[in-house]
């Protein structure tokens, strides 16, 4: 499989070159800067690592990079210092079994340095705010200061890194992220997702604020976001709405003028992003700008590293028998009997964009749905993400197998999965089969088989026939790799290591 991250399973690993030693040493020691005191951090779980910005703390930072709990696992997982750079910690990595060192990583972290030092001497210009409020419609409202025509001089270039399902981009970006050096204090690492989802909500409140005069909504929503954070993050980059081409274009321009430093991580080469897309054409500058201001870089490592197989934890139960709802049953009592401040309460209801979701049974932290309560009704990215935002545990029962006739609700369960991926969430699931298998489609003989493209998805993830069923109903290029990554975080929230770490 292609991987830039593998993990060890034996005490013994490779050691990086001494020369790449030397290298990193060097380069290590030139950008470490004096210590600067920090203000203190709070406490929580970063519920959505689209929100992750300065509230991450370590607990959480360890989670979302090593899947680990350094409260509970002695010291194979040091806590982040402050001063680390990307080169120390892939070593440290490397030293405590975590990952194993070859060149391809090598120099793939060597670029994530390089950005690093030079974000040691940048200092982004300052960006005017002439309404101080707290409000987003004031400070939107606020068009009376020219926005810069180009980028400034000292800016340093953005990193897009791209590659397939596995090759290790969300390790990456994070690494890269908790690693930023101190004089870095505006800065956001977000789910590009459900950054749109917020870049639609200022571009409308933009729209508001403008009223009948008009004008570009995109340059103030770009100084507001400017001015919240000067290096932007952004995982798993992808375009396939004309609504959201049509303003990445003028967006990704204006934040890259206001001087703002992007790192990206995408499945797809900037020439393949969009492909197909309606009106295209006008979203063709938006990929040269990536091509000429970004160093793009490709993830794929040459090496064929195959999922190593990890011990699952009994977290998916088929068939749906009465015996597995009893079973889960008493798991949902178990966790909801902890608080006897927090009992479990019927329909407690959940605001998102304007309406109202009602949860079955749920305490604060943990809720149990019904599969069609969740994905038989039409909620979208940003439902499932207020889910998941506000329940550490969900419960979700009854999910069938899912054939051509239900692709609408195949669709929203993967929403859902990678919902729950990015939030971290510990999920329980009763099916009707296999839980990699529900997406399997029919079992006759008019069945599709499986496609080429699809066998090679397969191939690279090491998924087999038997984890998803002999046939599967999805066809298009967008959808196989929906399909293929919901089948791969399924198959990592099975395992007892996202059991014992995910839900805190």
């Amino acid at each position: 499989m292609k991987a830039v991250r593998t993990l060890v399973t034996t005490a013994s690993q490779r050691r990086l070159a001494p020369s790449v030693l030397h290298r990193a040493r060097i380069s290590t020691i030139s950008s470490v800067p004096t210590p600067q005191p920090q203000p203190p951090r709070k406490s929580g779980r970063a519920l959505n690592s689209s929100l992750a910005v300065e509230s991450t703390n370590r607990h959480n930072i360890e989670h979302t990079i090593f899947g680990s709990n350094p409260s509970t696992s002695p010291t194979p997982f040091p806590i982040l210092e402050e001063h680390l750079t990307p080169l120390r910690r892939y070593q440290q990595l490397i030293d405590n079994g975590t990952l194993k060192g070859d060149e391809h990583q090598t120099r793939i972290i060597q670029k994530l340095q390089d950005l690093h030092d030079e974000l040691i001497s940048y200092n982004p210009p300052l960006i005017p705010d002439p309404a101080q409020s707290n409000s987003l419609l004031s400070r939107l409202f606020s068009l009376d200061t020219p926005a810069p025509t180009g980028p400034p001089e000292s800016v340093p270039k953005g990193l897009y890194l791209y590659g397939d399902v596995g090759t290790g981009k969300t390790m990456l970006m994070d690494l890269f992220y908790h690693t930023l050096p101190p004089n870095v204090t505006r800065k956001r690492r977000v789910h590009f997702h459900a950054f749109m989802i917020d870049v639609h909500k200022r571009v409308h409140a933009a729209k508001i604020a403008m009223g009948h005069n008009g004008g570009d909504p995109i340059q103030p929503v770009a100084r507001d976001l400017a001015n919240n954070a000067s290096v932007l993050c952004f995982d798993e980059f992808q375009v396939t709405d004309i609504a959201d081409a049509m303003i990445l274009r003028r967006l990704l321009e204006c934040l890259l003028n206001y001087g703002v430093v992007c790192v990206m991580t995408s499945n797809r080469h900037p020439d393949d992003l969009y492909k197909n897309g309606i009106q295209r054409s006008s979203f063709v500058p938006a990929i040269e700008l990536l091509k000429t201001r970004f160093d793009v870089t490709d993830l794929d490592s040459g090496t064929d590293y195959r999922r190593i197989p990890r011990a699952l934890s009994n977290v998916y139960y088929h068939p749906l028998s009465p015996e597995n709802k009893r079973e889960v049953d008493k798991i949902f009592d178990s966790f909801t009997s902890q608080d006897p401040t927090d009992p479990a309460i019927h329909n407690r209801a959940l605001n998102t964009w304007g309406r109202k979701i009602y949860v079955p049974e749920s305490t604060s932290k943990v809720a149990k749905f019904n599969f069609m309560d969740l994905c038989g009704q039409p909620l979208s990215a940003a439902d499932y993400l207020e889910v998941t935002k506000t329940f550490g545990t969900v419960f979700l029962l009854d999910v069938p197998k899912m054939g051509l006739d239900r692709k609408d609700l195949a669709r929203r369960f993967i929403t859902f999965i990678d919902a729950c991926y990015e939030s971290k969430t510990k999920l329980f699931v009763t099916s009707e089969v296999p839980i990699t298998q529900v997406f399997s489609g029919d079992s006759d003989a008019s069945s599709r088989p499986i496609s080429d493209h699809m066998r090679s998805v397969m191939d690279d993830l090491g998924l087999s026939d038997h984890t998803i069923g002999n046939n599967a109903m999805f066809t298009g290029e967008e959808e196989v790799f929906a399909f293929a990554r919901a089948c791969s975080r399924l198959v990592q929230m099975g395992s007892r290591e996202w059991a014992e770490t995910a839900g805190q």
